[in-house]
């Protein structure tokens, strides 16, 4: 009797990455690995690394060298790292040098290299069915990489440039999950927003061709760049029926000087221009925001200016982040005079400032009615039952388990700084 061979499979970092490790795991599951929840279960074990932030990568190397014991009472255990950590030369390098127990290293480009590596046939991304968590979500990549060059950023250091999926094979995608049950679609990409450059088929045009789709669900989709969002996909969002009233829209400072030493190709005024034209074209809409503090050459009088962007315009929520140096990156080589507890200091304000205005942001939807898709047990209670709005927001509020998977109108009666709960109507 053949032995059954178990896979753990190990994510780090953004969605995109999360959407990379349910193709790898679809793939293993093809070829007779079943998944597992620990790496001590496991005959195959993939860590799939994230370079975007230093905290990310030293986590990927504490459990990294945890896994030495592991090799060392299991000969015969293979392990593999890939991602965007190991895309870097030099972070290739280190893990070879530092953890010589890794049996192969490879890098984001996985669902090539990862069947030599394993003795299968090579497969294509198109021919691979991830193995999706959950019974009403999917992430549906329509992208990788990016051209942007932040002088921060390293993903197009480690995605390259971009490139385009098909139109009609995310299409064909999500018209067969939405057949299969599927009611909240996730579309990413490093850059939605300049989708189909090289498919003549751009981001608005992909959107209209998936808000025609028999049924009812909910498209969202992220990352957007300001400086390629524009006015006329709002327009179109704002007369869809199935495209979330939910904007994701990276602003990353307040000050137009700092702008300009990001790369980021808008200034402080065009980025609110835009803010404020989805605000009034679509009341309703969600705005959430990244933030990036303690760039290189940003002074107090620079951070104010983000302090008083955020206060101008509401966000509903903003991750926040303070500025990790990447080896190859423009901004890698600027002077960095301002020390780092000055730097945790204005994270702090920024944090207490964003803290208000998220404990308001969603007082405005009290009394009001919202669609909502439930998709399970409460997020405030395992009594309740939580759902997704069309704004993205969690939603709480009591009722059976018939109504998984399906939409509802719930009457919002109470405001939380992260979430909502109302009542059936």
């Amino acid at each position: 009797m053949e032995k059954i061979r178990k896979a753990y499979v190990k994510t780090y970092g953004c969605k995109q990455n999360f959407a990379d490790s349910e193709k790898v795991t679809g793939l293993l599951l093809t070829l007779g690995y079943i998944p597992v929840k620990t790496p001590e279960e496991a005959d195959l074990i993939i860590f799939n690394t994230c370079a975007v932030r230093e905290n990310a990568e030293q986590r990927v190397f504490g459990n990294v060298g945890a896994l030495k014991k592991l090799k060392e009472d299991k000969p015969e255990l293979v392990i593999i790292l890939c991602g965007c950590m190991t895309q870097q030369p030099h972070m290739a390098e280190y893990f070879k040098t530092k953890f010589p127990f890794l049996d192969a290293i490879i890098g984001t480009d996985i669902l090539a290299s990862l069947p030599s590596i394993i003795g299968a046939e090579p497969v294509s991304y198109e021919d691979v069915k991830p193995l999706r968590e959950g019974k009403y979500s999917a992430n549906v990549p329509i992208m990788n990489g990016c051209d942007n060059f932040c002088t921060y950023c390293v993903v197009p250091l480690v995605r390259g440039r971009e490139v385009s999926r098909e139109p009609a094979s995310i299409i064909s995608e999500v018209k067969g999950l939405i057949e299969e049950g599927r009611r909240d679609i996730l579309l990413l990409g490093q850059n939605v927003n300049s989708y189909g450059k090289d498919t003549g088929t751009g981001f608005k045009e992909l959107l209209q061709e998936l808000d025609n789709l028999d049924g009812e669900f909910i498209i969202s989709y992220m990352t957007s760049h300001p400086k390629d969002c524009k006015k006329e996909l709002i327009d179109f969002i704002a007369e869809s029926r199935n495209i979330s009233r939910h904007l994701h829209l990276p602003v990353q400072s307040g000050s137009s000087r700092i702008l300009k030493l990001m790369n980021r190709g808008y200034s402080r005024e065009q980025y609110i221009e835009l803010a404020e034209y989805a605000r009034n074209k679509i009341p309703e809409i969600s705005l959430t925001t990244d933030i990036l503090v303690g760039f290189p050459g940003e002074n107090y009088e620079d951070f104010k200016e983000t302090l008083d962007l955020i206060e101008k315009i509401g966000f509903d929520s903003a991750y926040t982040f303070i500025y990790s140096k990447r080896k190859g990156t423009a901004a890698a080589d600027f002077a960095d005079p301002v020390p780092a507890e000055e730097k945790s200091a204005w994270f702090r304000e920024l944090l207490d400032v964003q803290g208000r205005i998220s404990e308001r942001s969603y007082e405005k939807f009290i009394g009001k009615t919202l669609r909502v898709l439930c998709l399970g047990e409460g997020r405030t209670s395992p009594e309740l039952l939580t759902g997704k709005s069309r704004q993205g927001i969690i939603v709480d509020f009591a009722g059976g388990d018939e109504l998984l998977g399906k939409f509802v109108d719930i009457k919002i009666n109470k405001a939380l700084p992260w979430a909502l709960k109302g009542e059936i109507i």
